[in-house]
């Protein structure tokens, strides 16, 4: 059995440990109050768990409307990609939640960010046949020629998903950009 290490506090460890579940687990519910509350106090708004996920990526992926808002308001960073490389907008797009897509561009998110996989909120939305995002998304300035790092775009993948309507919709986009 390993030692603890001189000066350590186990049952410390377990405190925080404790307390960063909760803080995780008021994120996912949307809690607003309790997360103003730590906000207010000095909880880092970019905390991350150990998936790399952000307490914004979590909220966002969620759906929790209020409390994406407040993060955001405290310095959340919307391009913080979680350690599978998706970012807060993905998340979003991903799980078509238009409302909480139309915040994150007010507050700042990239419209065409991505992680280090390339793929940007537009080619999910496209993916999953989102029509609705894809529409803001466009109309926000996201670029339907965007390339992920294996070279397909947004209607590339959403055709190879099955997408029944998004390939309709970006190409009609791209050919007003083609001169």
């Amino acid at each position: 059995m390993e030692q603890p290490q001189e000066g350590s506090r186990p049952e410390l460890d377990n405190d925080i440990i404790d307390f960063a579940q909760r803080v995780f687990g008021y994120v996912r519910t949307g809690n607003v109050e309790a997360m103003s509350q730590f906000l207010t106090r000095g909880l880092p708004p970019n905390l991350r768990n150990d998936k790399g996920d952000s307490l914004l990526m979590l909220a966002s992926y969620h759906g929790q409307y209020e409390v994406t808002r407040l993060l955001l308001d405290h310095g959340a960073d919307p391009e913080l990609a979680n350690d599978r490389g998706q970012t807060p907008l993905g998340g979003a797009a991903f799980k078509g939640d238009i409302d909480i897509i139309t915040l994150m561009l007010d507050k700042g998110a990239k419209v065409d960010g991505c992680g280090p996989d390339g793929r940007t909120g537009l080619m999910l939305a496209a993916m999953f046949n989102r029509v609705e995002i894809v529409d803001l998304l466009l109309a926000r300035g996201a670029n339907p020629e965007t390339r992920d790092v294996s070279g397909m775009t947004a209607a590339a993948l959403a055709l190879g998903m099955g997408a029944q309507d998004t390939p309709a919709r970006l190409a009609a986009a791209q050919s007003t950009l083609t001169p």
